[in-house]
């Protein structure tokens, strides 16, 4: 007896259809997005707006003179 792909479980050993396949898809999405969400950062929303200031300078989005300007105006000083 040959191998048949076209069992009574289908091709590859599944048989789930077009709706099994999406519902794949969108697990594997869903599975996908709390991975990148849980790996960006802090959740939003408990950074100080200092502790973003601070982080922005940290990456070079702001110069000095900006982060001390910004920073006494948080500080309100």
């Amino acid at each position: 007896m040959m191998w048949d792909n076209t069992s009574e479980f289908g091709m590859w050993g599944f048989h789930m259809g077009w709706w099994g396949i999406a519902v794949m898809l969108i697990l594997i999405i869903a599975v996908s997005v709390i991975i990148f969400r849980s790996k960006s950062g802090s959740p939003s929303g408990t950074d100080s707006p200092l502790d973003i200031l601070k982080r922005r300078y940290a990456k070079g989005e702001i110069d000095l003179a900006e982060f001390t300007r910004r920073k006494l105006e948080i500080e309100g000083v």
